[in-house]
């Protein structure tokens, strides 16, 4: 608790997203090599880069919608990059100066509408599909994020594991990559992709169930809790 600041019960509040209504939310896919592999795919040349809406995220502890249309929701935890300030044309060697602080980041995907085209956003954008949380740890408690370790929980049972310099294109590597094409503004995410062991690479494949949780737990940044509820019994806001 800060000097004349207010202490409450975390079981008692309602959180929301970190950043409710950022400016951007910029997702990167396929840039941890161990999910490369599994997947089957080439390591890119360049970040493979899909937006979120708002409206696809939860806060933490709130339900995640598992939506009606489809049976293959799956996992993704990530680490999430919150932006602090102005930032265009931003070089590798000083990215990190504009980054506000990190949280954890459940990115949900629809398998199988995320397969309909080789665009990436209507797997990615069902209501309230992903959460971010549970809160942002500034970039002072975190000079080298190439050093986090990330873990998946589904119903308390490891499924992903992976460490942040697993990635193809480091944090510094996507903000000179996306300040290039967009300004980036206070507040903006940037979900940084997502290790080996998701749902779907699995044999047979593990899909998201109604009662289920998701768990990624990132030490030192935070443990973000997501239980699984059938679209038709989460009321919407």
């Amino acid at each position: 608790m800060d000097d004349g600041g207010v202490e409450l019960d975390a079981a008692a509040v309602e959180f929301a997203p970190v950043i409710p209504n950022p400016d951007k939310i910029l997702c990167v896919g396929v840039n941890y090599r161990p999910h490369i592999r599994e997947m089957g795919r080439e390591i890119p040349s360049h970040p493979v880069v899909f937006v979120r809406f708002p409206g696809s995220l939860v806060g933490h502890g709130r339900p995640i919608r598992r939506p009606s249309v489809s049976e293959q929701f799956d996992f993704e935890g990530e680490l999430a990059v919150i932006i602090g300030e102005r930032a265009r044309h931003v070089p590798r060697d000083s990215a990190l100066q504009v980054i506000a602080g990190y949280c954890c980041f459940m990115d949900g995907s629809v398998r199988d509408w995320q397969g309909h085209t080789p665009q990436f956003t209507p797997g990615k954008n069902f209501q309230q599909s992903g959460a971010m949380g549970p809160c942002l740890v500034t970039a002072d408690e975190i000079p080298d994020p190439s050093g986090l370790k990330l873990t998946t929980y589904v119903n308390g049972e490891v499924m992903q594991s992976g460490r942040v310099s697993d990635l193809v294109f480091d944090i510094p590597s996507l903000i000179e990559y996306c300040s290039t094409f967009t300004e980036l503004v206070p507040g903006d995410v940037i979900a940084t992709g997502t290790p080996g062991g998701v749902g779907a690479a699995r044999t047979p494949p593990v899909w998201l169930q109604d009662g289920d949780t998701v768990e990624v737990d990132i030490p030192g940044v935070g443990r973000l809790r997501s239980p699984v509820l059938d679209e038709r019994d989460v009321t919407t806001p």
